[in-house]
């Protein structure tokens, strides 16, 4: 873990020098790996350290669901905090982007767009443990895009994909793969 957080200090250290080689000599593969490892570990210790709490067996006092901004005491899930800190960084800088996808969205927006989406997130279903990595070109730029399984880690997890009214997929199990984070490099 240690040497995980040294990658990214150095990195965050060169992008923050303005240096346009955003990885600094750091292989495309290890920078997104780094990257995914502080992803997963913020988004697991949130679902199972904060909304396992407050769900249905928690408090009760603050209410973890799809619409918490129209109630007093919601709070969003682990997947709407994904994409604040995904649209967050996508303001603060164009080193890198990232994003959950999945080819059962629960919400259109999710879906995979482009051909390495496509693939990168079949792979990952397909082969559970394993990472997919490759390059495309988008509006002329070339990338390195990562994609990385994300995995039902908690039982809110597995019951609000399951009982949500859009899920395309109503029979997930604790450890399935449920999509996937893509992490997008230029290269």
């Amino acid at each position: 873990m240690k040497k995980v957080m040294t990658i990214i200090s150095a990195a965050v250290v060169l992008t923050a020098c303005g240096g346009s080689e955003s990885a600094g000599g750091i292989a495309p593969k290890v920078y997104t790996d780094s990257l995914f490892a502080v992803m997963k570990a913020d988004r697991t210790n949130y679902t199972k350290l904060i909304i396992k709490r407050l769900g249905p067996a928690g408090s009760g006092s603050i209410s973890p669901e799809e619409h918490w901004q129209d109630k007093n005491n919601g709070a969003p899930l682990p997947a709407q905090m994904f994409r604040f800190g995904a649209e967050a960084v996508a303001e603060m800088t164009s080193d890198f982007s990232y994003s959950l996808q999945s080819i059962w969205p629960v919400n259109s927006q999710n879906a995979p767009r482009t051909e390495v989406e496509k693939i990168g997130l079949q792979f990952i279903v397909d082969n559970p443990g394993e990472n997919y990595y490759g390059e495309e070109e988008l509006g002329g730029v070339n990338y390195f895009t990562a994609v990385y399984p994300d995995v039902a880690v908690a039982a809110p997890c597995v019951d609000c994909h399951n009982g949500h009214k859009d899920s395309p997929k109503t029979d997930f199990q604790l450890g399935d793969v449920m999509g996937g984070v893509v992490v997008r490099v230029p290269l």
